[in-house]
Parts: C-alpha cells; structure tokens; sequence
C-alpha cells in the first residue's frame, strides 16, 4: 500500500510577498482574487461546516453590486435632467427673442421644435366661431381650433377625471383634429392646458413626438410645467398688445 502525502505547497516568492504584505489593498479590492480565496477556504472545510464568512462575503458581493447599478441609475438620471434643463432653458431664451406675435408662434414651430427635439407643436386655440378665423389662419400652422370644451375632453379622452397642467402619454387613436395628416407618425404626446386669462376660453399646447417612449405618464413633468407657465404667461402679454 502506498502512502498519499498532501503536496509540498511553494512558498511565496518574497517579492509577491512583501508586495501583498506592503499593499494588502490590491487583494482586498480584486473581486475575482478574493472569491477565489474564499472557494479555496471552503474547500478546505468540512461539508458539514457553514462558513460564515463566505456567506457574509457573498451577500456584501450582491450589496455592491446593487449599489454599483444604482450609481450609475442616479448618475444617468441626473445627466438626462441636466439635459432636459438646458433644453427648456434654451427653448424659453428662444420665446423671449420674438419681436411680433407672428415670429413668436413661428418660432414655436420651428425653433423651439427642434430644440425640444419634438416632431409636432400644435397650440390649440378653443374659439365660438364656427368657420375659420382668417387672421388666425395668417399666422401659420401651428395654430388649431376647436369649440369650446374640445381641450379638457381631448386632454381626459372624455372621461370624469382631475384635470392636470400637464398630461404625458401615448397618443390616442383619434389625433386627426390636432395633428392633421401626420397624425399617423404621431406616437407619444404631452399637453399641456393654458389658461389665457379672464374672458378668455383655455388653450392647450401640444408636443408630439415619432418616439413612443419620449412621453411617458410615469415621466416627471416639472420642467414642461415650467415651459408651459412661461408660455402661458407670454401668450396673454401678446394678447393684450
């Protein structure tokens, strides 16, 4: 019979040594070295024995993953609000350069569109005058009108429900009245309702988009709010010119 002895294990070498030893850091922040370590300490052990430490390594292991994948959650959340910011900024900068009503509701749809990197911008103007107002007509297409009432039931899709400033969703089928012939391409929308005034019937501000996932309902709405106060306000500044 032949005796089985444990191989002799190599020492070190005394420069790996003293590196580990002078740096100890080097092994603690390597994952893939220290689950190494710990499957070999296990090894070692009985079957029957739980070890404590690779269980608590383990979960410390999950931990920070976990924390590492919300950094990185908050990190991209914040650039994208940052972003989002300057936008708006940029956009309302862009409103206050107007120099007539005409350029102001021209620049709705075509500067401030592509700063806000939105496909659509309809203003939506309720009025009781049935056929269409030339001079309103004159001022381009971004302007739309309907009957009093069409803005809140379009905004709740006629449902008895709170009326909010702004409203982000997928559109509704029925977007013809809005967004004339490219209403098709329209996938996601946010309306924001306008209140002009005393005297004056509410007007809605639309932003369509060909991303469906640009608008969402779970999406925050403070920075359109603000977009939409500031518009509102100059609305009824050029109104009363």
């Amino acid at each position: 019979m032949t005796n089985q002895f444990p191989k002799a294990i190599a020492p070190l070498d005394d420069a790996l040594r003293e590196k580990i030893i002078s740096d100890p850091d080097l092994i603690l922040d390597d994952l893939d070295v220290m689950r190494a370590l710990v499957s070999a300490n296990e090894n070692t052990a009985s079957g029957n024995v739980v070890d404590l430490r690779g269980i608590a390594m383990d979960r410390l292991e999950n931990r920070l993953d976990r924390l590492e994948d919300t950094h990185r959650g908050v990190i991209a959340a914040a650039y994208e609000n940052l972003a989002g910011t300057n936008q708006i900024h940029r956009a309302v900068l862009c409103l206050l350069e107007a120099r007539d009503f005409k350029d102001f509701l021209t620049r709705i749809g075509t500067d401030v569109c592509d700063i806000l990197r939105v496909d659509a911008v309809k203003l939506l103007l309720e009025t009781e005058v049935d056929e269409d107002v030339p001079a309103l007509r004159s001022l381009g297409d971004v302007i739309v009108t309907a009957e009093p009432e069409f803005a809140k039931a379009y905004v709740t899709l006629g449902r008895n429900i709170p009326m909010r400033t702004v409203t982000l969703r997928q559109v509704s089928p029925d977007t013809d009245m809005i967004y004339g012939d490219h209403a098709a391409d329209i996938r996601s929308e946010a309306c924001m309702m306008l209140d002009l005034g005393e005297g004056r019937l509410p007007a809605l501000l639309v932003f369509g988009s060909e991303d469906p996932h640009l608008f969402r309902a779970a999406q925050g709405t403070d920075l359109l709010a603000f977009f939409s106060g500031t518009f509102e306000r100059l609305m009824r500044r050029w109104l009363q010119e």
